[in-house]
């Protein structure tokens, strides 16, 4: 979805900022005395790095953060309807997310295990067909042999680490919502994650990390504890939370600009499309820029 005008395209374009944010917040607050212990390379790895962005693109599906960021041009929230659709037509097959991450790793060490002699083009295709079997219940819609991860020398034995990762955003997640109640513009999660998970950098572990802060040695329950969830009981509780955030917004003034400390500039080659310096503030920025994406990619009636 890579077309701005594509149903679907905001909301993977902003899954994918918010991704992205995670990392640059991550490496931006590494708090170290070598550049050494922010590089992407080992010790760094991919379970440490991912779980910094994907917590933060976590936030994108929860009720409570679209309650007040998901706003259309005129102004107005993402109506609770389409949340509880989303709810509906998502949760009750979110294990085979599960279940697709983790067919990846188990069919790389079977292959990695596998004779020499035993290796053939046939016999690669039928081991993975029978990992999707076996832990996807069928032929994936995602045939294994099309993971990127898997073809590129840089990435073999890559792709647990997003599962890894997974666990790690679904336990801090559980910790934040036991200790605050919330996360979405909650004020005490960013000092909590710079301090335990950013500042460090690759001085300490991933496990150690994940241990330090939410107090629990890393661990699948809470990942599958969200999955045991009726699709009853997150209607419920995202209803609460929506509702909540939604009679907060309509106390705060819609009007504030947003102070980084710091200036912006979105550029595209050598043409600068949208600078704080210019526009006189944030809001005014992604206002420039946004206007520019839609005469960009408007689609001709």
């Amino acid at each position: 979805l890579a077309d701005p005008s594509a149903i679907g395209s905001g909301y993977t374009g902003l899954t994918t900022l918010m991704h992205e944010a995670g990392h640059a917040a991550h490496f931006a607050n590494i708090a170290m005395p070598s550049p050494l212990f922010s590089q992407e390379r080992s010790p760094t790895s991919v379970a440490y790095a991912e779980l910094q962005s994907m917590f933060l693109d976590s936030l994108v599906g929860d009720a409570d953060w679209m309650a007040k960021y998901a706003i259309s041009r005129d102004g107005e929230a993402i109506p609770w309807d389409l949340v509880a659709d989303q709810i509906k037509a998502t949760h009750p097959y979110k294990v085979f997310a599960l279940r697709g991450m983790i067919a990846v790793p188990y069919f790389e060490k079977a292959l990695y295990e596998m004779a020499e002699e035993d290796i053939t083009a046939e016999s690669i295709k039928a081991l993975a067909n029978k990992v999707e079997m076996d832990v996807q219940g069928g032929l994936s819609a995602r045939p294994l042999l099309s993971v990127p991860h898997i073809l590129s020398d840089e990435a073999s034995c890559y792709y647990h680490g997003y599962v890894l990762a997974e666990m790690g955003v679904h336990q801090t997640r559980e910790f934040f919502m036991g200790r605050d109640g919330f996360i979405s513009d909650n004020p005490k999660v960013g000092p909590t994650i710079t301090e335990a998970y950013w500042a460090p950098g690759n001085s300490e572990p991933f496990l150690g990390l994940v241990e330090n802060l939410t107090g629990a040695p890393l661990s699948g329950k809470p990942w599958v504890s969200e999955l045991e969830q009726s699709v009853e009981d997150v209607l419920k509780e995202e209803k609460e939370n929506y509702d909540a955030t939604r009679a907060k917004c309509v106390d705060e003034s819609s009007s504030e600009d947003i102070d980084l400390d710091m200036r912006i500039r979105i550029v595209d080659g050598d043409d600068v499309l949208a600078d704080t310096a210019e526009d006189g503030s944030f809001l005014a920025t992604c206002k420039v820029f946004e206007e520019y994406v839609q005469n960009r990619y408007a689609k001709e009636e």
